[in-house]
């Protein structure tokens, strides 16, 4: 965003996380803090995340308006992690409606680890699937941290994106003739309804397809043409 003279701001909506690896401009913490949920309603650490995930939405009013002070088209926002303390809580729709969903974009990171067997990439689909049923909104799935694949592990799911073929191949060379017949099935239920698409390869640690994000925000909002910086 700096490169093309865009004006941005970082949203943290973790407040779980020990530490961010960027300066957030907002920062959930300052309002809510795991560790200050354990305390106050006597929880662990995955009871509190789950509390912490529902007060962000209860107190959208708080910090959603700091958000706004901020005076600027384009809010990066970072959400947990974890999909069951945003995808699948009621508290993630609260805050899109709150920040904007007419103008809202999701990028959903793709486990490369996961990625790499036949049936893990299947479940990332899923998962993708799922996320974009939730919301309804725009999404590109993006197969995160490729620095960590070597070469081949990279070619091989990038290959099973983009050619069906080779995934169906990959699925019934797995040694359990169950669990592919099982996967398959996922597999063909997601091409029918238009999920099976290309990966996105991203690195944070090169900036490996950082410009391929930005190139499909462009393609959704502004029909490739540069994003505006009204």
């Amino acid at each position: 965003m700096g490169l093309q003279g865009l004006d941005c701001v970082t949203l943290n909506l973790d407040p779980g996380a020990d530490m961010v690896p960027y300066s957030p401009d907002v920062d959930i913490r300052d309002w809510i803090r795991l560790s200050e949920v354990m305390e106050d309603y006597q929880l662990g650490p995955n009871g509190a995340q789950i509390v912490s995930s529902d007060l962000m939405a209860l107190n959208i009013r708080e910090w959603e308006p700091v958000v706004k002070a901020l005076d600027t088209n384009y809010v990066l926002v970072d959400t947990p992690g974890q999909m069951e303390l945003f995808t699948f809580r009621e508290s993630s729709s609260v805050i899109i409606d709150g920040l904007d969903r007419e103008s809202s974009f999701l990028v959903f990171l793709s486990d490369p680890q996961l990625s790499k067997f036949p049936n893990g990439f299947v479940s990332t689909l899923m998962l993708c699937a799922l996320t974009h049923f939730r919301f309804s909104l725009p999404i590109l799935n993006v197969l995160s941290k490729v620095d960590l694949l070597s070469e081949p592990e990279l070619e091989a799911i990038l290959e099973w994106s983009r050619e069906p073929e080779a995934l169906n191949s990959a699925l019934m060379e797995m040694t359990y003739p169950s669990q592919s017949l099982i996967n398959m099935e996922f597999f063909k239920a997601m091409e029918t309804v238009g999920m099976f698409r290309a990966l996105t390869p991203v690195s944070s640690e090169d900036f490996t397809g950082m410009e391929d994000i930005y190139d499909a925000v462009q393609q959704v909002f502004m029909g490739g043409e540069d994003l505006s910086s009204d």
